[in-house]
């Protein structure tokens, strides 16, 4: 892992965003970079947002750079400065870095703030061509990610999820837990579920990853993750997602949003190929 990106705002949200992100790059060695966007509708460019940012604005990035740069054992922490819609900037940015996953900060369902967080954190998940992770600004977390959790589905998307929670697993010393959610009583169903599951705990076994396999009837699907999450202790949910529903999948379009708006631990989140 290289390039890291943290969508910034100076909410409380960001702030904790970027705390997480530290401890993600300080395992990975990686670069961090935050990136605030100017989202008035003014006609300045890009060139000119340094210039025309406000002196305490300045200051505060100073500030920020000052403290986090020293708690960045290798690699360099900068900011990036654009000007357009949150969302698809942090994207463009995302692709010009090659950035290998991206922090943003959630304040869940509740909850109102003056930054642009809050009513973007969705879009950035949808938009962004990289891994992105959600993180609420009341989590606490430790120094260590211990358990990710990773629901199992019927569609084949859901195996997307393990190459990269295999890297954060094997980075962390992380257990993971492969959660399959029984939601239909077709045998074909149901096997192809357990298959996903079976296959996935051999690509861990194979790595060395310790993880668990539970197995559960679930008629609520987000309420069964958020449960079983809770139960575990877990430090990460690992869910695909996309801009659109796909057909069978229960954690692509509003089901990915139900549990990035009501988890309250980080959600890390891929688009499906």
């Amino acid at each position: 892992m290289k390039q890291i990106l943290v969508a910034f705002d100076f909410s409380k949200n960001a702030v904790k965003a970027l705390d997480y992100a530290l401890l993600v790059a300080n395992k990975t060695g990686a670069n961090l970079s935050l990136v605030w966007v100017d989202n008035t509708s003014t006609p300045d460019s890009e060139l000119n947002i340094q210039q025309e940012l406000r002196i305490e604005t300045k200051k505060y990035f100073d500030d920020i750079l000052a403290k986090y740069q020293p708690r960045l054992l290798k690699g360099k922490l900068d900011v990036i400065l654009r000007k357009g819609k949150v969302y698809s900037e942090l994207a463009m940015v995302a692709r010009k870095t090659e950035a290998d996953i991206l922090f943003t900060g959630t304040h869940g369902v509740s909850g109102y703030e003056q930054y642009w967080i809050g009513s973007n954190a969705y879009r950035i998940v949808t938009n962004s061509p990289c891994p992105v992770i959600t993180i609420r600004g009341e989590y606490e977390f430790d120094s260590e990610i211990k358990r990710i959790l990773l629901p199992i589905d019927s569609t084949p998307e859901t195996k997307q999820k393990l190459p990269f929670a295999c890297k954060l697993a094997k980075y962390f010393g992380a257990e993971v837990h492969l959660l399959v959610l029984y939601n239909s009583s077709l045998t074909v169903i149901r096997n192809r579920m357990k298959s996903y599951a079976d296959e996935a705990a051999n690509c861990f076994g194979e790595k060395n990853i310790k993880h668990v396999i539970k197995e559960i009837e679930a008629d609520k699907i987000v309420t069964t993750v958020l449960s079983y999450a809770d139960e575990i202790n877990a430090d990460l949910i690992s869910i695909m997602t996309e801009q659109s529903t796909t057909t069978g999948s229960k954690f692509l379009g509003p089901y990915a949003q139900q549990l990035i708006n009501n988890s309250l631990v980080p959600v890390l989140c891929l688009q499906s190929k």
